[in-house]
Formats: structure tokens, sequence, C-alpha cells
């Protein structure tokens, strides 16, 4: 008699919530658990909805997978920990800061090496944040600012070269802050120029979220004048108002980031701008929102990245005077509404143009600009064609 065929357990899965250097960490930590029946989820916590959405997909997961070991790591099982130890589905928890160590997973020191899910490869460059804004509590998951040094960049993004990833995305907490804990502390410019000329072949390179207060010099050099690096400028900006960009503890004003994007796009034109943006801040005036709401169009933002404020414990703007759930929903609503319209405009004007767009494996791609483009059907994932846009679809171009 012919024994039963076992069922084989499922691959090791990873969820991704949050940033970009999530989506990079979870590329690697899945590669350390290949082959394990096993569920992660790598969680965010940067505002209330982000601990919900964490809460949902721990949730979803587990009924998805009954018998899978389901453990939690990310910044919500830091600044989280008891609430998701307390929650049913959850196994364990790891760290923040021991996630991409193969020891805390039990797992070989000799991993396979990443294989990316997508066509673009995130490289984690830096990691953590030493500035203290008063909404912000990634600090407490994430600890101090660190710098991974340039060679060690250069080897990750080789072997991303090698597995023919077409782009690479620099990602971190506070990516312009990299180089400030190295000696002599290099600024990022120095990073993205030594990328540049070691990897000549690279087609594009693109920045993930910048503060544009801490682009220096040569930074800002290449970005105007490296074809290789995407003219898409995603500025870490969360306000237009000088006094609540004060509250939230900012080092930058209004008029700081009117001058870089004006400096940038006077070199660049064809560079496009997006920015987060906080609805709501504590204190938030009519007039203050009104500023928020101008800064869209000043600056021309096409990428927008909304929040409405939602107070988060142990930071000082959650005793602030709050602003009413309603308002700040109406008042995220807005921004959101003009971000639309500020993108619907632009789109309009690339259509005609010439785009060179990377597909991706959904039957969309990105062009140099960030913007959204379906493909011909049947397009390879990865490579990189050259697009003549005719139409707009629900904010993609056709």
């Amino acid at each position: 008699m012919t024994a039963p065929i076992e069922d084989k357990p499922k691959p090791a899965e990873v969820i991704s919530l949050g940033c970009r250097l999530n989506i990079s960490e979870s590329e690697r930590i899945g590669a350390m658990l290949a082959g394990e029946d096993i569920v992660v989820i790598n969680s965010c916590a940067v505002t209330s909805e982000a601990v919900r959405q964490t809460r949902q997909a721990i949730r979803k997961a587990r009924r998805a997978r009954p018998d899978a070991r389901l453990l939690v790591t990310g910044c919500a099982a830091d600044i989280e920990r008891d609430a998701l130890v307390a929650m049913p589905e959850v196994d364990g928890l790891i760290a923040n800061a021991g996630k991409l160590d193969p020891r805390m997973w039990n797992a070989p020191l000799d991993a396979a090496p990443v294989v990316p899910a997508r066509t673009r490869a995130f490289v984690g460059v830096q990691n953590g944040c030493d500035h203290s804004c008063t909404f912000c509590v990634i600090p407490q998951g994430r600890g101090v600012s660190r710098s991974l040094p340039v060679a060690d960049v250069l080897k990750v993004i080789e072997r991303h070269l090698e597995q023919g990833a077409p782009e690479v995305v620099l990602t971190g907490v506070d990516l312009t802050s990299w180089g400030h804990d190295l000696p002599d502390a290099p600024g990022l410019g120095t990073l993205v120029q030594a990328i540049l000329r070691a990897f000549p072949a690279l087609p594009r390179l693109r920045l993930s979220s910048v503060d544009g207060i801490e682009i220096d010099p040569l930074l800002f050099d290449v970005i105007s004048s490296e074809q290789r690096i995407m003219p898409h400028l995603h500025l870490s900006l969360q306000h237009g108002h000088d006094l609540i960009l004060k509250r939230m503890k900012r080092r930058h004003s209004r008029a700081d980031a009117v001058d870089i994007v004006g400096r940038l796009k006077a070199r660049r034109p064809e560079l496009s701008i997006g920015a987060d943006l906080i609805a709501g801040f504590p204190t938030e005036t009519d007039e203050h929102h009104a500023a928020n709401l101008s800064i869209i169009a000043e600056l021309a933002v096409v990428h927008g990245h909304i929040f409405p404020y939602s107070p988060r414990s142990g930071t000082p703007a959650a005793h602030m005077p709050q602003v009413e759930r309603a308002v700040v929903k109406g008042r995220a609503a807005d921004l959101r509404a003009a971000t639309s319209a500020q993108r619907g405009t632009w789109l309009e004007s690339l259509l005609g143009t010439t785009q060179e767009v990377l597909a991706e494996r959904d039957g969309t791609g990105y062009a140099p600009n960030f913007a959204r483009v379906n493909v011909p059907a049947g397009t390879p994932a990865g490579t990189i064609l050259t697009i003549t846009p005719e139409h707009i679809e629900k904010g993609m171009l056709l």
C-alpha cells in the first residue's frame, strides 16, 4: 500500500507595511527564512492608522496560515509591544534593532542571497533618526541614526545588479542624514557619487524621501546634473506654515522648501515633486490649513502622501490642543483633492512626450519622474521601454 504524500509546508512569507526601508529589510528577512513554515509581519507604527493596519494584517495572516508560526517585527513590535504580545494570533516578537541578524530567527548565518520581489531594488543605507519631531514615534522604534559605509553599500548594490535589477532605490528612515556618524561625516552626495562611479552601467538610481534642509552641495549638483538619477524628489515636508513647522520641531521653513525646489527645477525642469503632508496638526487653524493647501501648488506637488494627524502616546504633540477629528478628516480630504488636481495637470503635460518606462510585474511601469504608466501586454518585468502616452485613465498614463 502506497503511503500518503504529505503536504509540503508553505514557504516563508514576509508581509511588509510602511516605508520603503521596511520593503528592503523584508526581502533580506525572507532570504534568511526561505523554506520555513513561518509568517513575518514587518510592521509600521508611524501613525495610529498604521498600527491598526498592522493588527489587521496579523489577523488576516493567521486566518490564511493557521498552522504557520507568526512573528512580528518592525517599529510596532517595539513601540506597541505589550498590545501585540497580547494578541492570540502572535507567536512572538523580534526586536526591530535585531531583525536583520540571522541569530534572532535561528537562521543560518550564510543565508541565501536576496532575490528581490520587485524590479526595483530597495537598498537600505541608513537607519534610525537623531531628530525629535514632536509628532513622531519612529526614533523609539528605530533608535539613533546609523549609516551603512560606502563599501558595504556598493557590495549590496553589486549583488542586485548581478541579479539584473535595472533600478536601485536608496532608502532610509532619515536618508539625507546618511554619513553623519561615519568618519569625516560625509554627506549623502558622497555616497551617490560613489555609486554612480562604481557602476557606470546602472541605468537608474532613485532616492526615497529626503529632508530638503539636509541636501548637501554635492548631492544638489548630482541630482540636478546626472541623468541616471531619476528626476523625482520626495520631500519630508510635513506642513506649509512656519508656525506649525516650528511646533512640529522641523528644521526647515516654508521658504527653505520653496528655495530648494526652485533651485533644483531651474537646473532640471523635468523634476517631479512629492511630499509628505500632515493635516490637522494640533493648534492648526484655518489660516494654517490654507498655507498647507497653497504649498501644494507653489511646489507643484504631484506625488502627495497625506496623513491625517493622529496623536501618538509619548510624543509632545499628543499633549498639545487637538483639532477635532471631523475637521482633521476634512482637511486631509482638501489636501488630497489639491494634490490630485495638481497631479492631473502634470499628467496632461506628459501626453505626447517620450518616457523611458521600467515595466513592473503587474502590467504597469514607472517613468523616471515616477509617473505610473500602463505598459503593453506581455512586456517582461524589468524591461525599460520607450513609450509615448496618449491618454490618462484613473491617474495612469496609457
